[in-house]
């Protein structure tokens, strides 16, 4: 080499080098939840609001009015303005949350907050407050902004306090064993919540949850350290219908305001039953919810008069021979309050269909080997329905609008790649479309549902900019099925050489109701995947058969033999990591939480000489001590199903672990109840194998703020010391 090129080269390799000396390394602080810069690491966003068709930004202390055309901002008001017009001392009762309220008719804004006192209205263009609610130590409350009443749950009993201020208790034996007003079902079959206002806010739905029967779990609560007092650590039962037992009863409740007056539902026998996805029509005066057998593979959408509680009809029925699952309340049209939306996997994909009040199907409005995967709103003008759907790839969610008289059907987001979300304005009349691509952190837009003019409102910088970041690559390979098409992502090292061998950890989730390689940010990588790709790993995520978004087929393939089809599946990930030459597989591992968990020590007994380090965090060790909605639908029951419930217990394969095995609780987990990891831990001692065990005080089924931090430290350490 020439002297003058020989210098040349050197100095491209010396400044090649000082670039990425210049470049930061990520720490657990920047990328875990927990950590202390981790705010400062994701993707801008925006919290927008419509007000009516007006779009509002607002943040804790700030609410702006967003030119929609032009996406320019205008300062409405500030927290401390608000405080001033409710003659509100901020030091003593600050504002504690706000929401901007619209009615279709309104002319003037208003904005509804809450302190721990006190709800109120405040009129943002004349500058006064024009009601105000008190309020008292809420359990969990839902206020409605026609009648301004809010009913709420205080010392386990249920209430209602009218817009003039006066209330009226409604329940009497609320306690730990009757539950009003709250989530029923373990948050089952779409329920977040238990009480439900008519549209007028003249009638209030709520479920009542005998939980009497159910057999507590003993958990405790650790106290605090404290080294001042000697205290002991208390009982904190937990409520656990385990697959088979007996469940608990629950009713559904109808309080009239105008007659002071409850009733409830004449829906028959509670036991053995569930109730779901509560809704009303137009007037208040019917309410309607879907009722499923315990088996949870006959369906019935029922209505019932909402001033007696008298059955009215069955109004459509749905059976599968393996399960039904209703998600989602049933729509009434905007424009014809005899016509309803309903969803329904009935075909074999989620998809809208058209009802009369009777319960005749007059059509279904989408159709297609793909899946709605949300209904946002009507654009009632046009006679439109918005919603997002997978129908570009199942990598996808889009937004499309589809006419529900001719059936017309068009994506309406901006761009047509990635991951969106959406949100619309009251008339239907303006989206603000959000959404990641694999190499965009986030676009916001507003979208004119009818033109389709779009305005960029938002491009969030890159928050990893002057980083070394790691290389993210999606991809996909058949199922075990030899037909299906698997998605896979990988993260591979930021200096990735394919000619260095590499240990690679596959990161497992597999269970239902969920998916983790997406066409969002990354391939919707976890941040704990980029720091073990920076620690000189490569990660492998893929969704096997049994997870979500692909349709019925694909998420009944595990029925009634949970991790066996998905083993298959991830087993043939590992197949395609076989034939990659960077992949040492002498040195592969397989970390998961939860159904991951489970998927981790499956894979780890079951195929003991692949596997050579493992971490499992909140593992179900045997289906038959988990809950009974979840685990009586994809297992049906101990006794109906002992087979399945064999073939599928890990308890037996304790004797097969030949890798480092890593289990990690939280000892006061309400979810995977701690009975699984001991028991594990139990046969292993009497199998003469070696796990090794973290647990967590006073932590639940994930850990919460910055232990997370330690959490993902710990695993990382546990690879670092067995697999690198």
């Amino acid at each position: 080499m020439k002297p003058k090129r020989q210098l040349t080269f050197l100095l491209v390799i010396a400044l090649s080098a000082l670039a990425a000396m210049a470049q930061k390394q990520f720490t657990l602080e920047d990328l875990n939840f927990g950590g202390n810069n981790y705010r400062n690491m994701i993707p801008a966003n925006r919290t927008l609001r419509w007000w009516g068709d007006a779009l509002m930004r607002v943040n804790a202390d700030t609410c702006w009015q967003v030119d929609k055309a032009t996406g320019k901002e205008k300062v409405l008001f500030t927290r401390e303005e608000l405080s001033a017009w409710a003659g509100l001392d901020e030091t003593k009762n600050p504002i504690s949350s706000l929401t901007t309220i619209s009615w279709p008719d309104a002319v003037e804004p208003h904005v509804l907050a809450t302190t721990r006192s006190e709800r109120m209205l405040i009129n943002t263009k004349k500058h006064r407050t024009v009601w105000r609610q008190t309020r008292d130590k809420e359990q969990v409350a839902s206020w409605n902004k026609e009648s301004r009443a809010v009913a709420f749950v205080k010392d386990d009993n249920l209430y209602v306090t009218d817009g003039q201020n006066i209330t009226r208790q409604l329940t009497h034996d609320g306690s730990r064993d009757i539950v009003y007003g709250q989530s029923v079902h373990r948050n089952e079959f779409g329920i977040n919540g238990g009480l439900f206002w008519s549209d007028n806010g003249l009638r209030l739905a709520f479920y009542r949850m005998d939980q009497s029967m159910v057999a507590d779990y003993p958990l405790i609560t650790v106290p605090e350290l404290d080294d001042s007092t000697r205290v002991m650590a208390t009982p904190a039962p937990e409520k656990y219908p385990m697959a088979g037992q007996t469940s608990h009863k629950v009713t559904v409740g109808v309080y009239d305001m105008a007659t002071g007056e409850t009733v409830y539902l004449d829906a028959g026998d509670p036991t053995d039953r569930y109730f779901t996805n509560v809704s009303w029509n137009a007037d208040g005066t019917v309410v309607y919810m879907f009722e499923l057998n315990r088996d949870q593979n006959h369906a019935e959408l029922v209505s019932y008069d909402a001033t007696s509680g008298k059955k009215l009809a069955v109004l459509y029925v749905e059976d599968h021979p393996k399960y039904v699952e209703p998600q989602n309340p049933i729509v009434f049209l905007p424009w014809d309050s005899k016509k309803f939306i309903m969803q329904s996997q009935k075909d074999g994909y989620n998809h809208l269909y058209l009802f009369d009040e009777s319960g005749t199907e007059i059509k279904s409005i989408t159709h297609g080997d793909w899946v709605v995967m949300e209904m946002i709103g009507f654009d009632t003008k046009n006679h439109e329905i918005i919603y997002l759907s997978n129908e570009n790839s199942p990598l996808q969610c889009n937004v499309y609008k589809v006419n529900v008289d001719t059936g017309e059907r068009r994506r309406i987001d901006e761009g047509g790649r990635g991951w969106h979300t959406a949100s619309l304005s009251h008339s239907g009349s303006w989206l603000v479309d959000n959404y990641q691509e694999p190499d965009i952190p986030r676009n916001i837009a507003i979208i004119n549902t009818e033109t389709l003019s779009t305005k960029r409102y938002l491009t969030a910088p890159n928050p990893w900019q002057g980083y070394t970041v790691p290389q993210y690559v999606s991809g996909s390979f058949k199922a075990d099925d030899g037909v299906t098409d698997l998605y896979y992502r990988m993260v591979l090292p930021a200096d990735f050489d394919p000619a260095q061998k590499y240990p690679t950890v596959v990161y497992v989730y597999g269970g239902p109701r969920a998916h983790s390689v997406d066409a969002r940010w990354h391939y919707n990588s976890r941040s704990w995947e980029t720091y073990m790709a920076q620690r000189g790993y490569v990660l492998f995520i893929m969704d096997n058969r049994g997870s979500a978004n692909r349709g019925r087929e694909f998420e009944q393939a595990t029925f009634r033999q949970l991790g066996q089809v998905e083993m298959r599946d991830q087993m043939c990930g590992v197949k395609f990591l076989r034939t990659l030459p960077y992949v040492d597989t002498t040195r592969l591992g397989v970390h998961g939480w939860s159904f991951g968990g489970f998927m981790t020590i499956s894979l780890m007994t079951n195929y003991p000489n692949v596997f050579k380090v493992g971490v499992a965090g909140g593992p179900v060790i045997d289906w038959k001590w988990y809950e009974v909605m979840y685990g009586e639908r994809y297992m049906d029951t101990p006794q109906t199903n002992p087979e399945g419930y064999a073939r599928t217990s890990l308890l037996p394969r304790a004797k097969d672990l030949k890798g480092r095995l890593q289990v990690i609780i939280g000892l006061n987990d309400p979810t995977v109840v701690p009975q699984h990891a001991y028991s594990f831990l139990k046969a292993c001692i009497a199998a003469g194998t070696q796990p090794d065990f973290f647990v967590y005080p006073g932590q639940g089924h994930n850990m919460r703020g910055h232990q997370s931090v330690h959490l993902h430290e710990r695993i990382t350490r546990y690879f670092d010391d067995y697999l690198k």
